[in-house]
């Protein structure tokens, strides 16, 4: 009896139907969310500083993740002999939270409830952005959730307080979590080059809790090594920024760094993350598929989460 999953039922290929996130079932209302993963779009980019565009990431991704949505028994890998993400964890799709042009409050406001909704019914959440400023409505939601401990992967710090009277766009969102009492500290890899953080931003963040190490410093400690780093038995929040790739393979975001980390870099360092703690949120931002005509960014970041979140529950059997 073959274990593929397609002895019955339509094929479902994966240009076939509507794009929800792996071709998940859609939730339209927030409070009957019955799942173990609910993924929440936040298309929202008035905090970007450049280029604009990744206010149309959540579709992107979505759609690129049609491509792993074949099959109904989960994904075979033949390095780690697992089959990742079976049928048994269920994933969800509750659509995109209202954005409100201009009004930053407004939209933010709208992504924190989305959050809420997922933790409230019990469910990992998983937001795409966006920029990066929607981690800050994302944070903000796990206020009575205990403390977190938040690992960081990008290619810029994110630590400015303050510039222009602008507190919460995407160069904020590491600071304004700093800030929070249930954040007790911050790991933040991949930073490097010439950064959208002053020297004192470093400064600040070092002196409110955050361990920083660039690319370069990674490779040298390795997944292992640079995972350790965490504080052990931590609850941890992730935030992916894309532009923590090299453009090379991720040309679709707004702020582009050159030397940033390839695959498996960012891949290893997650499936030991999962292993060694406890995951209790999930976001990934700046995808701006525009940039990008092949759709290899969208790619990248569909398959990274689908990846990451195999990783988090195999690590639960």
């Amino acid at each position: 009896m073959s274990g593929h999953g397609y002895e019955g039922g339509r094929l479902d290929l994966p240009f076939v139907g509507i794009s929800t996130f792996g071709k998940r079932p859609y939730v339209a209302d927030w409070t009957a969310i019955d799942a173990d993963v609910a993924i929440l779009g936040a298309p929202f980019d008035f905090g970007t500083q450049w280029r604009s565009g990744a206010r149309f990431g959540p579709r992107g991704v979505r759609e690129a993740s049609t491509l792993f949505s074949f099959g109904h028994a989960g994904a075979y890998d033949h390095e780690d002999d697992t089959t990742y993400l079976p049928g048994e964890v269920r994933i969800v799709d509750i659509g995109d939270a209202d954005i409100v042009h201009t009004d930053t409050v407004k939209s933010h406001a709208n992504i924190e409830a989305g959050v809420r909704a997922i933790l409230t019914a019990g469910a990992l959440p998983v937001v795409i952005g966006g920029d990066h400023s929607i981690n800050i409505p994302c944070v903000n939601a796990f206020d009575d959730q205990g403390d977190i401990h938040i690992l960081q992967i990008d290619a810029h710090l994110d630590f400015v307080d303050e510039r222009h009277g602008v507190r919460f766009g995407h160069g904020n969102p590491m600071r304004r979590a700093a800030e929070k009492d249930y954040v007790t500290g911050l790991t933040q890899l991949g930073i490097r080059n010439v950064s959208s953080t002053a020297k004192e931003g470093y400064d600040d963040a070092r002196a409110m809790g955050s361990d920083i190490l660039s690319v370069r410093q990674v490779r040298k400690l390795g997944p292992k090594g640079t995972i350790a780093r965490l504080p052990a038995g931590a609850r941890v929040y992730i935030t992916i920024d894309i532009d923590a790739f090299c453009p090379s393979i991720a040309p679709g975001t707004g702020t582009p760094s050159h030397g940033g980390f390839l695959y498996y870099d960012v891949l290893e360092m997650l499936q030991e993350v999962a292993r060694s703690h406890d995951i209790v949120g999930i976001d990934l931002v700046e995808v701006a598929p525009d940039y990008d005509p092949t759709g290899s960014t969208s790619i990248l970041a569909a398959q990274v989460l689908l990846n990451l979140l195999g990783f988090i529950f195999d690590a639960k059997r």
